[in-house]
């Protein structure tokens, strides 16, 4: 702000000037500009220069750079780790003991408020709440149940363990979860992770047994890895999926799993267990004379019906949203019905048969941690681990905001951790939070996570007894729900606001649709995640240099680029390195940039016969650099050396703590006697003022 002031006096200042300049002329009016705050910056330099030459002002400014050069010694790496340690895990531990000490009933309290954040609230829960979270967990199951099926046979699964999935996990969550509207349950994205990554170790169909063993051991990894984020506090590692990254996958893996869902849409017998489009589409159309018509009329009828009331009646009247959330449990009814009364069955049209009901079974025996497979059972978990995260942390946090609370990362991640780990002993594959579902229980209405129990408790009322009316639910519905779903997963204004703001970023957005919808679901992930880290990489290695001017009537600096008003002092290159660490990646290139902005500032010079404005000194702005290396020493050395073959001299200006320390331990700052200085208008006084180099 006191910047753009300063801008407003300089113009009103020079009115007159700015008045007589044609304003089409745009060249002439910037350098009739710049030539107007030119001479009053030569007028300032002279009244500064006066200024500072005085007595005071030379003992002030050696005052001043005795601040930068005696600094303590900064912490080193292994305190930096303990002191981190200590907050994050020794002190509130410490501070729960004595507390615990001193008055144990409020410390017991104040631990199970922590690890159980529903006991915050339910002391404001009341019937008014409890009938609102009844009715959204009711729209919330009827939803869910025909969605679990899906998902259980998108995982290559028998559909009772997607049920089994949306009965332990959410009673779990909704004791440790922070979320009042996530719903928990599985989802279409991480059911594909699965299948497309186990299946290349373990055959679904040939195997079975083994398969779901498979899954199960890698939903306990999956569900470890998320408690061991959350108690150590690496949520950081969730944001190596980067937004883009994450639309891009999404939309990807959703085209992905509409492909494979058009096997039980068109009832089609032999089809292909890759995921990639070329070889879902070859297998389409090798199989075509398979197709079973009647598979295809009742699930594209039911899919019309089920988008119809999602995107039409829902959005057009609001207060029918318990339609769209109920279709896909009608359509299962209805098509049930159907095949049962025309016995459709025996005409081509797949059925779901057998669903093994009653209470989640135990899982602890077929965990396998002896196999030969487990390390790639921990690698798989691990990477879907990131991916539920990822989606259940975006979901949740999208909710929290609308309702105006914050969602704890943290506890959220434990949560997480702790329901997929129980989910594993008790036949649940990899649960985590779902955007539609999640919709649905808002619009619903739900005030607390009770909604994930009235869902819990659904659920399992009806394994225990109706499962056996599923015995006629046509196949071809399943997928109509899943694809119903999809168009969720992609949004298309995402990703061209993401191409209107960062062009790489949507290169990494690109990548992860084009490597799964056309390779493999790992590689468009993998994809990802390496474009972004290579965009990391590209701008620690090459980072930019600003050349800095005096902003006028005052003793700022800026780019002269951003600030064009901005004036160069005569005899001196100032830069500025855009990047908070110069290391071994980027030392070199840095060099060489400040070696050509000197070079080409000297020549300009020396083409214009003008001594005064030869560059004799460059000035390193380093305040934006946090830390250095060795690499970076030798080539600040290199720098002063060839600077000095060419008669120029380096300054350093503001550097922070850990920078200064280290060029005192490598006997850096006697090589450029000791120009090292608090400001740029410090270093400027005393290296070319004080020795007559710029002009008064």
């Amino acid at each position: 702000m006191a910047v753009a002031r300063e801008g407003e006096t300089e113009s009103s200042q020079f009115a007159p000037t700015l008045q007589t300049t044609d304003p089409s002329n745009t060249k002439g009016f910037s350098q009739t500009l710049q030539g107007t705050f030119a001479e009053s910056e030569k007028v300032q330099l002279s009244q500064f220069s006066q200024t500072l030459q005085t007595p005071v002002a030379s003992h002030e400014n050696e005052r001043r750079r005795d601040w930068v050069l005696n600094v303590p010694e900064p912490p080193g790496l292994f305190s930096n780790l303990k002191t981190s340690f200590k907050k994050t895990v020794l002190r509130p531990l410490e501070n729960k003991l004595q507390c615990l000490g001193k008055q144990p009933v409020l410390a017991l309290i104040s631990i199970l408020n922590i690890i159980f954040p529903p006991l915050s609230w339910c002391k404001e829960y009341n019937v008014t709440k409890f009938k609102r979270d009844i009715l959204a967990g009711l729209t919330l199951a009827s939803l869910c149940i025909p969605q679990s099926i899906g998902y259980a046979t998108l995982a290559k699964l028998d559909p009772q363990y997607g049920l089994y999935t949306s009965v332990i996990p959410p009673l779990i969550y909704a004791m440790m979860g922070t979320s009042r509207e996530i719903a928990i349950g599985p989802v279409a994205v991480v059911s594909l992770l699965l299948s497309s990554m186990i299946q290349k170790l373990e055959d679904p169909i040939a195997n079975p047994i083994a398969y779901r063993k498979f899954v199960l051991t890698v939903t306990f990894f999956a569900g470890t890895f998320q408690a061991a984020f959350g108690l150590l506090r690496l949520g950081f590692l969730v944001d190596f999926l980067s937004h883009a990254a994450i639309v891009g996958f999404m939309a990807g893996a959703a085209c992905v799993i509409g492909l494979q869902q058009l096997k039980s849409l068109l009832g089609i017998s032999n089809f292909t267990n890759k995921t990639d489009i070329i070889s879902v589409l070859t297998s389409i159309g090798n199989s075509m004379h398979t197709l079973s018509p009647f598979s295809f009329i009742i699930g594209s009828s039911f899919l019309i019906f089920i988008l119809s009331t999602k995107y039409y009646l829902a959005r057009k009247y609001k207060k029918l949203f318990w339609l769209a959330a109920m279709a896909p449990l009608l359509s299962v009814i209805l098509s049930t019905l159907v095949v049962f009364l025309t016995r459709a069955d025996k005409y081509g049209v797949k059925i779901v048969k057998h669903i093994t009901g009653g209470l989640n079974p135990s899982s602890v025996h077929e965990l396998q941690f002896n196999s030969p497979h487990t390390a790639e059972a921990a690698k798989i978990g691990l990477i879907v681990a990131l991916v539920a995260l990822t989606e259940a942390i975006a979901v949740g946090r999208s909710f929290a905001t609308m309702k105006g609370y914050r969602l704890d990362g943290n506890k959220e991640m434990l949560a997480m951790g702790v329901m997929n780990i129980t989910g594993s002993l008790t036949s649940c594959y990899v649960a985590t939070g779902s955007f539609s579902r999640t919709a649905v229980n808002f619009n619903a209405g739900c005030e607390t996570a009770v909604s994930n129990i009235v869902m819990a408790v659904t659920v399992l009322i009806s394994l225990e007894f109706f499962t056996r009316l599923l015995y006629f639910t046509p196949v071809a519905i399943l997928a109509s729900i899943i694809l119903s779903a999809l168009p969720g997963l992609i949004n298309i204004s995402e990703a061209k606001y993401i191409w209107k703001v960062d062009k790489m970023d949507f290169l990494a957005c690109a990548a992860a649709f084009l490597g799964v919808l056309f390779v493999s679901v790992e590689t468009g992930l993998l994809l990802a995640v390496g474009i972004s880290f290579a965009k990391i990489i590209l701008n620690s290695i090459q980072p930019g240099t600003e050349k800095l001017g005096r902003l006028p009537e005052s003793d700022l600096f800026g780019d002269v680029e951003q600030y064009p008003i901005a004036t160069k002092t005569p005899g001196a290159l100032i830069v500025r390195v855009r990047s908070a660490l110069l290391c071994f990646a980027n030392a070199n290139f840095i060099r060489g940039r400040i070696l050509n902005l000197a070079g080409e500032e000297h020549d300009e010079g020396a083409i214009e016969n003008c001594d005064q404005d030869r560059v004799q000194l460059v000035i390193l702005d380093m305040s934006n650099l946090l830390n250095i290396d060795t690499s970076s020493i030798a080539a600040l050395e290199e720098l002063q050396n060839e600077l000095e073959s060419n008669g120029m001299q380096l300054a350093l200006a503001n550097p922070r703590w850990h920078v200064i320390h280290k060029l005192k331990l490598a006997n850096f700052l006697k090589k450029i006697e000791e120009r090292v200085y608090l400001t740029i208008g410090e270093a400027i006084e005393a290296c070319l003022i004080s020795k007559n180099m710029l002009p008064i």
